[in-house]
């Protein structure tokens, strides 16, 4: 995944992964869901065009929607709700539609226990529409008190929660994809942007500081400096391109080519997704879970991500997560490595571009 930045090179974008807790086939049945598509047909969709569709529904639908995923295998997109009637509307549109029991307000709730009770470096949380949970995820160094309190609050969250141990240790990717370059540091380009009419480009927030200056190698000369950053909290960063670098919006693919960039948009759970990145180069694997809740330790507690089970390490951070032309994230950090597997979060891109105002280019 190239980012062209310099008239003699193409530059890399890079993303990030974590190791695998959760299976990367999607099943259209849980045990306390309800399928039935009779006298309806289901739309054949891609992962973009389901994510348009789950949105539209989402509004139509309400509080009688409790959330969606994509189903590779059918390429289908299948739609949780509470009632009947919600689910002829999701028949009608295309969609599968399945009933199920915790509603998103319930689900919502059981996150805001898990804040509240359960606040351990080390553990991740995030909805699950396959499962209509929420998900939780310890790392190896959560033991001994840390993991009997956990489990404790887990349980006592009932049929919302659900619990999983990986072996690896969350932590930020602190460097990555199409390397960029400031200080002793490297992290990873994610995408080229245009602000106000200037090309700049975005980045995990953890990467650095407003002010820092980047270059494309390492002791090279400044190709952009770093106009704000986000983290903890959020992970996202902005970066101002210096004089004449090209910034082409395209993604390195480490085999010769690149992969155009033409918009930004939303994950949904099943999506396939890519990821790119100078230690790791590119590897695919799909989402797993959105608005996860990851604490990385030492305070640094990040909301909003998106989970997956692609691969990555150290030297990914702040690369370009996406499907097809389609920029989903940026590389925040993860658990596991590319020859394990693990879990990794991303940064929505979507989120950075609407702070920033800028819009991918």
């Amino acid at each position: 995944m190239k980012h062209r930045r310099i008239p003699k090179r193409k530059a890399a974008v890079a993303g990030g992964a974590i190791v695998a807790v959760i299976a990367a086939g999607v099943t259209l049945q849980s045990a306390n869901a309800s399928d039935n598509t009779a006298q309806f047909d289901v739309k054949t969709l891609t992962a973009p065009a389901a994510g348009d569709l789950a949105a539209t529904l989402r509004a139509d639908l309400g509080a009688e929607e409790a959330g969606a995923y994509y189903d590779a295998g059918t390429k289908a997109l299948v739609v949780n709700v509470l009632s009947e009637d919600a689910a002829q509307t999701v028949r009608e549109a295309g969609g599968r539609a399945r009933i199920v029991e915790n509603t998103l307000v319930e689900l919502k709730s059981a996150r805001q226990t898990l804040s509240d009770k359960a606040t351990i470096p080390g553990t991740s949380w995030a909805t699950d529409p396959v499962t209509n949970k929420v998900l939780v995820t310890a790392d190896r160094t959560v033991d001994g008190a840390d993991w009997a309190k956990l489990q404790k609050v887990v349980e006592g969250l009932g049929a919302k929660a659900e619990l999983k141990k990986t072996a690896g240790e969350f932590k930020p990717f602190i460097a990555g994809g199409d390397a960029i370059h400031t200080g002793g540091g490297r992290c990873s380009l994610g995408f080229n942007v245009v602000k106000d009419g200037q090309p700049h480009f975005v980045t995990a927030g953890h990467c650095g500081q407003s002010g820092s200056q980047w270059s494309d190698s390492a002791g090279g000369a400044p190709i952009g400096t770093m106009v704000d950053s986000q983290f903890p909290g959020n992970d996202f960063a902005l970066v101002k391109y210096d004089g004449a670098t090209e910034h082409p919006s395209e993604v390195n693919l480490y085999d010769g080519g690149s992969q155009a960039i033409t918009q930004a948009g939303d994950a949904t759970v099943g999506m396939q997704v890519t990821r790119s990145g100078s230690t790791t180069q590119v590897h695919d694997g799909e989402v797993t879970g959105l608005d996860a809740t990851v604490n990385y330790g030492n305070g640094d507690i990040v909301e909003g991500l998106i989970q997956t089970n692609v691969c990555a390490e150290p030297g990914d951070s702040g690369g370009s997560l996406f499907s097809g032309d389609t920029a989903i994230g940026l590389t925040s950090g993860g658990s596991g490595d590319c020859t394990s597997g693990g879990e990794t979060f991303f940064q929505p891109v979507t989120e950075a571009l609407s702070v920033f105002g800028a819009e991918i280019g």
